[in-house]
């Protein structure tokens, strides 16, 4: 990714969560436990779903990979901003921003592209199960992954190269905690009317995609549940998607708050506890919803205790 420097500027220097001093080790300390959570709660849980032969089915082989990248996204952001808590100067280097904003940006797509992959995984076990084998089969799942991943490598590289292409003259204090591209926008001194649109475009197809996928198929959900006849099966269905539907809500909640607004909007201290919901608290909350909601991961995890306890 080949980047032109069109700033007088040689690094970035963060504003950070607060200017208060006297704040600063209680949110390392804070943000410390968040981030160790995120880090082996996610971890746990893909190393829970390769141990346990129950497991081995699409919706837990896309769960481990939404947990892979959770862990990948926040830790672009969770280090530097932990480093930063307990530094006096909070800059950043100008190529490591923008490789900074790519990685999440790229991260980011492919977490959202990820639940919509998982709601349609959840539509064709409920409405089809006759034909779940042959529809998701492990050809098709590797498929699926793989097209997330690219789509979010190609369309962060569009959003990197089109910001970093701004000039930065008037200032290079980010009103923020991490590179993202509203407050890069908001600091620039070119016309970022292109930028908008282009932010507007690509992360709306990636949103969209992914909006559109959930409320269809949960659409086709809901009507399959209503008309079961087991009171018991309609409530182990709504049980298995409930936890993946308040994923879907908070996560997508979140961005389409942040990006899909005019620069003339943002309020960069509203944003940047918007940010901090969907970059570092978000991630640690996915494997603990779905881990809580989920009977066959506790019950992995059970087994996985006492299978530990017996072999020490």
């Amino acid at each position: 990714m080949t980047i032109e420097n069109s700033s007088v500027f040689t690094d970035f220097v963060f504003l950070g969560l607060s200017g208060r001093q006297d704040m600063q080790q209680g949110l390392f300390v804070l943000f410390l436990l968040v981030y160790g959570i995120t880090v082996i709660a996610n971890l746990g849980m893909i190393l829970l779903i390769r141990m346990d032969p129950r497991l081995h089915t699409p919706m837990y082989y896309f769960l481990s990979n939404l947990s892979f990248c959770d862990v990948c996204y926040s830790s672009t952001v969770s280090p530097r901003m932990l480093a930063d808590f307990l530094s006096k100067q909070k800059r950043i280097p100008y190529n490591f921003c923008a490789i900074q904003m790519y990685f999440f940006g790229a991260f980011a797509d492919v977490e959202c592209l990820m639940l919509a992959v998982m709601a349609y995984d959840r539509y064709v076990a409920i409405c089809n199960p006759l034909l779940y084998t042959i529809t998701m089969s492990r050809r098709m799942c590797t498929q699926l992954v793989v097209i997330a991943y690219i789509v979010g490598l190609i369309d962060s590289v569009i959003h990197t190269c089109c910001t970093f292409r701004l000039s930065f003259c008037n200032s290079n204090v980010i009103n923020h905690f991490f590179c993202d591209i509203p407050p890069l926008l908001a600091l620039s001194c070119s016309d970022t009317s292109i930028n908008e649109i282009v932010m507007f475009t690509f992360i709306g197809c990636v949103v969209g995609c992914s909006i559109v996928t959930v409320l269809l198929s949960y659409s086709y959900i809901i009507v399959t549940i209503l008309r079961m006849n087991s009171t018991e099966g309609r409530y182990r269905a709504f049980s298995t998607c409930a936890s993946h539907l308040m994923a879907v809500v908070v996560f997508h909640g979140t961005l389409l708050f942040m990006y899909f607004r005019p620069s003339s909007s943002y309020s960069m201290n509203t944003d940047k506890m918007a940010s901090v919901f969907y970059t570092v608290v978000i991630p640690m909350l996915n494997p603990l919803i779905y881990s809580l909601r989920n009977k066959d991961v506790k019950g992995a995890l059970i087994k996985a205790l006492k299978n530990k306890l017996c072999s020490g």
